[in-house]
């Protein structure tokens, strides 16, 4: 049993209503909705929000229903791990079953394609890890140009090595954490505090799929290039409304 997890609040500071704002004519979280009900090896998926619309149209769409997320989840500052510590907890009272893997979308990352899911899916699979993180490869490197002062002002490379690096192609790779896709094992979402408490092995996904909303200028730019994909005739095809999972 595969649970897909989607969490979104209604409030949102960078661009108000993100979560359900219109893109390229449906909200925004049904580009990460409508992949995960439409994955034959997903048993079930839930939302967990604090938006009574955004609830009634995920249920809509054939979700479980775990409720409205608590109000001390629905914060800014509540942490991603608590909320979903919540949404394992509530599905598996709701299917009455235990889940065999907690998967997770952002939906500020609709450009995701449906590969990305399934490779992760196998990535868990083969290594068993506690955990499958998406990243894409950082742009800037700490190694050598990222910088940061120092106590008087001047500015020194954030992680320098012995000689220095000078070529970014010398630099060590890092890459930037990104919520493409999360697959955990249930027992590590259980007994974790956070994110990095065990085992988390990386998920590369290109720096093109990994364009995250949290501005204006984010938004427009995703909306570009959501519709050069739809021009090609590359986005995922739109699903009918299935039957909620009982």
């Amino acid at each position: 049993m595969i649970l897909g997890h989607i969490g979104v609040r209604k409030g949102s500071k960078g661009v108000p209503g993100k979560n359900f704002k219109p893109l390229c004519g449906k909200p925004l979280i049904d580009w990460s909705l409508e992949p995960l009900l439409a994955n034959p090896r997903v048993g079930a998926v839930v939302v967990s929000t604090d938006d009574p619309v955004i609830r009634d149209h995920a249920l809509g769409m054939g979700t479980l229903d775990i409720g409205l997320r608590p109000d001390d989840l629905a914060t800014d500052s509540a942490p991603k791990w608590g909320v979903w510590q919540h949404a394992l907890e509530a599905a598996e009272a709701a299917l009455g079953r235990a889940v065999t893997a907690f998967l997770d979308l952002d939906a500020t990352l609709p450009l995701r394609l449906p590969e990305d899911i399934d490779g992760a899916l196998d990535l868990y699979e083969a290594e068993r890890p506690d955990m499958v993180m998406s990243v894409c490869e950082a742009r800037k490197n700490p190694y050598f140009n990222l910088v940061e002062p120092d106590e008087s002002g001047a500015l020194h490379v954030s992680k320098p090595l012995p000689g220095g690096v000078w070529a970014r192609q010398a630099a060590p790779t890092v890459y930037e954490h990104v919520g493409v896709v999360y697959v955990l094992a249930p027992d590590y979402l259980r007994r974790a505090r956070s994110i990095y408490d065990g085992r988390v092995i990386p998920y590369v996904v290109p720096a093109e799929r990994s364009v995250d909303i949290d501005n204006p200028f984010d938004f427009r730019l995703v909306e570009l290039l959501m519709r050069e994909r739809l021009a090609s005739g590359d986005a995922i095809n739109p699903i009918p409304p299935i039957p909620p999972a009982s």
